[in-house]
């Protein structure tokens, strides 16, 4: 009896795992977009320091949540080595409703611990005065026979807010993260010059619209691949987005407004079109102004990604210098809404990669700093990074219900053979009913 209560025990185990298996939960865009940006939910909260002696360090690979006061100076500390290069990203997210104004940002670098500027980038609010998320990235390179920030040891990470008087003085919330490159496969070979000029005709998309939703921030950005992708964008809001571009290929992109007949109102700098880096550096920007008719605005030409587009001159050329997703960014301003209402208007994206992939100049795992047959899927698909996770989740939840199904289906049947082999009258022995088993030998009168 008490073998057939832990059978009893385990089958019904079997039947809470499969339950439990069904039930779990999953991540979607909402049907109308999403409000707020977007922060990685694996962030660790970190505080930045006003003396560099009281940094809190910035692991590779890894992702922070910060903020950073009106007129601040904050402080992150690097441990680094000798080989790989650092780059260290903020993206600055100002409150919905706050007032920038033309020169306010952010302006991030990388230092050593006698001061010497290792690298910096800025971002900021510039003919767009609107609030929305910026990004900006500064990188320590070691470059050949140079001893410049090229020791192992500890850095400094310092992030600059400015902002003018009459712009809003609460906190900017701080995304933060820390990439290291992968070690090259033969360094000597690389060429040492940027390219000059490149393809600047930029070749017509797929035909054929489809419908793609914007993620809210860099976490959830939305996979794209060439082609003609419609979405709607809100007063206010901003549309994340994110294209696989390897190794020699080039990227070209554009935004439309629909048109709108609530008003005539002209509108300098409504949207605003960005591009950035797999390493969140800027690359370019370009914005719209509006008045209710159809209009659309382009990324000027980029030269296709290479390594030694480090060596450009332009921060443009030199952003494009690694392979991966890159992010583009679409935010129409709050003023809209004033004369055009709160409707989301119509959105039109136009992207098209060219050139055949060429090999990493890589070694080993590549990271963000490639891609994969993987991330083609996912854009083809249009998932985000954390639908595509959703989805490898879902497959292991499927084999395991399919595994715990079998076991469940195989537990039950022996358990029922063996309650009927219990309940079977041993051979020679009276049924239950007194009377001889069939095939037993008569009882004596």
């Amino acid at each position: 009896m008490n073998r057939q209560r832990n059978r009893g025990r385990v089958v019904l185990a079997i039947i809470a795992a499969v339950c439990a298996v069904a039930a779990v939960p999953g991540q979607t865009h909402a049907a109308d977009g999403p409000a707020a940006y977007a922060f990685d939910p694996s962030a660790v909260t970190v505080q930045g320091a006003e003396t560099n002696a009281d940094a809190e360090e910035l692991k590779a690979g890894a992702v922070y949540r910060s903020s950073i006061e009106q007129g601040q100076k904050l402080y992150y500390r690097l441990e680094l080595d000798d080989t790989a290069g650092a780059y260290v990203s903020a993206v600055a997210v100002p409150k919905a409703g706050a007032r920038v104004a033309y020169g306010d940002g952010i302006t991030v670098s990388i230092r050593d611990l006698d001061d010497t500027r290792c690298g910096s980038g800025d971002a900021a609010f510039e003919s767009a005065e609107f609030p929305r998320p910026i990004a900006a990235y500064a990188y320590r390179t070691v470059e050949k026979d140079s001893t410049t920030c090229a020791a192992s040891g500890t850095y400094n990470v310092l992030i600059e807010r400015k902002s003018k008087e009459t712009s809003s003085s609460e906190a900017w919330e701080l995304e933060l993260r820390h990439e290291t490159e992968p070690a090259l496969r033969d360094a000597g070979s690389l060429p040492t010059e940027a390219p000059e000029d490149w393809p600047s005709a930029s070749p017509v998309p797929p035909v054929g619209k489809q419908k793609r939703t914007g993620g809210s921030g860099y976490y959830d950005a939305t996979g794209l691949e060439s082609g003609e992708w419609v979405d709607s964008i809100a007063p206010g809001q901003t549309r994340f987005y994110r294209v696989p571009v390897d190794w020699g290929q080039q990227i070209f992109a554009s935004a439309a407004l629909s048109n709108s007949s609530a008003s005539t109102e002209f509108l300098g700098n409504a949207l605003a079109l960005a591009l950035d880096n797999p390493a969140r550096g800027h690359v370019d920007d370009a914005t719209l102004s509006y008045s209710g008719a159809p209009g659309s605005v382009a990324l000027d030409p980029l030269p296709p990604v290479a390594y030694e587009n480090r060596h450009g001159a332009g921060a443009a050329v030199n952003a494009m210098r690694f392979a991966g997703w890159y992010y583009l960014s679409v935010s129409l301003a709050p003023e809209v809404a004033e004369h055009y209402g709160d409707d989301p208007i119509g959105l039109t994206l136009r992207v098209k990669v060219v050139n055949d992939p060429e090999p990493s100049p890589y070694q080993g795992d590549t990271g963000i700093f490639g891609v994969t047959d993987q991330d083609r899927d996912m854009a083809r698909s249009g998932r985000s990074a954390p639908e595509a996770a959703e989805s490898r989740t879902m497959k292991l939840v499927a084999v395991a219900g399919i595994g715990a199904g079998s076991a469940l289906v195989l537990g039950l049947g022996a358990w029922t053979l063996l309650a009927r082999r219990r309940a079977a009258p041993v051979a020679g022995s009276p049924g239950a009913d007194g009377r001889p088993p069939l095939g037993g030998p008569p009882q004596a009168r």
